[in-house]
């Protein structure tokens, strides 16, 4: 749990940068066509394809469809994912060819520099994907945002994060267990390394004075406040989101929610609205790394999947929760319902740069909670 500068920065960087080498960076420059990868997939066994949103189910009948094939979604959780794609792997017997993991530390740490999953970047798509989405290949970044109830409020009733952690919304405010959800800990480390500048100023924009702290960085100071006003901790986003946004509430609360729970406001009459300009951010971003294991019997029809999902065909099904394509010419759709394409500028962006430091910092920002959280 630290922020780092200088040459332990540097040789963060120079990892991640290696890292990127053995994931395929090479892929852009080499010959490419469509219709004959397409002709060889055909001649290979079925893929099945781990997600840990059910949405791959959709995406994975979506795929086999378009193109005469055999595949499989299997909506699986990227901690599971993780320990299926290694066992797998050690005893010969591959059952997920490709992997959309949500857990880009893990991939950079122990997948892909072990050898047990590769990341291959379609040629004929490199040009619309950002460099640093590209190796290894970030199929698609999802948000996290805060929402509250829009039956009780007419606009988000906080303006600065900050202000959840005071009396006033002490106990009121809904999350996922950051003790059971890497990608919340992760976040700590990405707001530490790449905004904590942000966070301070946040706090003398609300109070008027400079950020008095002994903790190592006004991150730091703002999660153990956080912890410390006890917030209700969920197990999945779910329960968060029934917390804040069921109708009929006289009590309200604040929460930290996936946007593809907004899907809720019309499926289950859910009152959740999005806290635009909530300083200094209304939420963050996380990304879902594609891969393909290394020894499946499917190499090119696993290829083919992760040239599909990087379109706005295969896509779609997670577009519509407001997660986005790293494909520059595939934008979210009309009616997403959390409205979060117009407010990509106020989340927290996530830098693969330093993803090794989230990996490495896990164990210290989750005892720091543990430490500080108060029921």
């Amino acid at each position: 749990m630290k922020v780092y500068s200088g040459t332990r920065m540097h040789r963060l960087l120079g990892t991640a940068a290696a890292l990127t080498m053995l994931a395929g960076g090479a892929g852009a420059e080499e010959a490419f066509n469509l219709e004959t990868l397409v002709e060889a997939a055909k001649k290979e066994k079925a893929i099945t394809v781990y997600d840990s949103t059910g949405k791959i189910v959709e995406m994975a009948a979506n795929f086999a469809k378009a193109y005469g094939l055999s595949a499989e979604g299997s909506k699986v959780k990227a901690t599971a994912q993780l320990e299926m794609i290694i066992r797998e792997a050690r005893a010969n017997n591959i059952q997920g060819d490709v992997s959309i993991i949500s857990d880009a530390p893990a991939a950079m740490a122990q997948l892909i520099p072990q050898g047990f999953a590769e990341s291959w970047l379609p040629p004929d798509l490199a040009s619309k994907i950002a460099p640093e989405h590209q190796n290894p290949l970030t199929v698609v970044n999802s948000a996290n945002v805060w929402a509250y109830n829009t039956e009780l409020f007419d606009k988000c009733p906080v303006s600065n994060i900050w202000q959840l952690t005071e009396p006033e919304w002490k106990g009121k405010v809904a999350m996922q267990d950051p003790l059971g959800k890497a990608s919340y800990v992760d976040w700590f480390n990405q707001m530490a390394m790449h905004g904590d500048e942000d966070v301070a100023s946040a706090y003398k924009a609300l109070y008027g004075k400079d950020l008095d702290t002994k903790e190592q960085s006004a991150t730091a100071s703002w999660i153990k406040a956080l912890a410390s006003n006890a917030p209700l901790l969920t197990d999945a986003d779910a329960a968060a989101a029934d917390a804040v946004g069921a109708p009929g509430q006289s009590k309200p609360f604040m929460g930290l929610i996936s946007s593809a729970k907004f899907r809720d406001n019309a499926d289950k009459g859910m009152k959740l609205g999005l806290c635009k300009d909530l300083k200094p951010w209304l939420g963050w971003l996380y990304p879902g790394v594609g891969l393909i294991t290394k020894g499946t019997d499917s190499p090119n029809a696993a290829r083919l999947f992760i040239h599909y999902v990087m379109t706005a065909e295969g896509i779609a099904p997670q577009a519509i929760d407001g997660k986005m394509s790293t494909n520059r010419d595939v934008g979210l759709p009309a009616d997403e319902p959390s409205g979060i394409g117009a407010a990509l500028d106020q989340l927290l962006p996530y830098s693969m740069a330093t993803a090794l430091s989230d990996w490495d910092e896990r164990e210290g920002w989750q005892d720091f909670w543990r430490m500080n959280y108060h029921k």
